[in-house]
């Protein structure tokens, strides 16, 4: 990670800095894995709720279990919208999230082959 950045910054910026992981971490409610970058993010901003929301849905919900771009863009009222589509731009998955404190303003997360990365975190 770039020696310019504070631990507590939360950007995107710090979030570009993830390439490749160096540990899978696993999430007990779904099965699934999650990266460093993934962690970086819960922990800095707080929000395993979006981890937990992310793959418990991904595990359910049949058409989401190959891959998929999520995005959360949260509004000046703090309110959100959570939504996946298939990388083609094909919505299959959109939720209103009524209030939170998420810090910043929009973040993508994908998921791929089990494994929830950011974005500059895919192998080729």
């Amino acid at each position: 990670m770039d020696t310019e950045l504070k631990e507590s910054d939360l950007n995107q910026r710090s979030l570009d800095q993830f390439t490749g992981t160096s540990q899978y971490y696993k999430h007990m409610l779904s099965g699934y894995t999650y990266t460093d970058g993934i962690k970086y993010l819960a922990d800095k901003g707080k929000s395993y709720w979006l981890i937990d929301k992310i793959l418990i849905i991904t595990r359910y919900t049949k058409k989401l279990q190959e891959f998929g771009v999520w995005e959360l863009v949260v509004s000046k009222d703090k309110t959100a919208v959570l939504t996946c589509e298939d990388g083609n731009g094909h919505k299959l998955y959109s939720e209103k999230i009524d209030y939170t404190d998420f810090k910043l303003d929009k973040v993508e997360v994908w998921f791929e082959s089990g494994v929830l990365i950011l974005p500059s975190e895919h192998w080729c």
